[in-house]
């Protein structure tokens, strides 16, 4: 048998097993579910909040309610 055909044959061979061998891993991974982990296992959610010292005491306009005057239009 020549060489090329050899190491042709290798190959297919290498890539047959290669193929099987993820068609397997993908039905054991697929087998599983995706069943969610437990409410008792997730992590607990962290709230971080900022405030600039300079803004202490006192309130940027874009924070406060709209005022009542109605614009002059005429």
């Amino acid at each position: 048998m020549e060489r090329g055909k050899l190491v042709a044959i290798i190959t297919g061979v290498i890539s047959l097993i290669l193929a099987i061998a993820y068609l397997a891993l993908v039905q054991f991974l697929d087998s599983r579910e995706m069943i969610p982990a437990p409410v008792s296992q997730l992590p607990q959610a962290v709230e971080v909040a900022h405030m600039h010292a300079n803004s202490l005491g006192t309130m940027h306009s874009s924070f406060l309610p709209p005022t009542s005057q109605q614009p002059n239009l005429g």
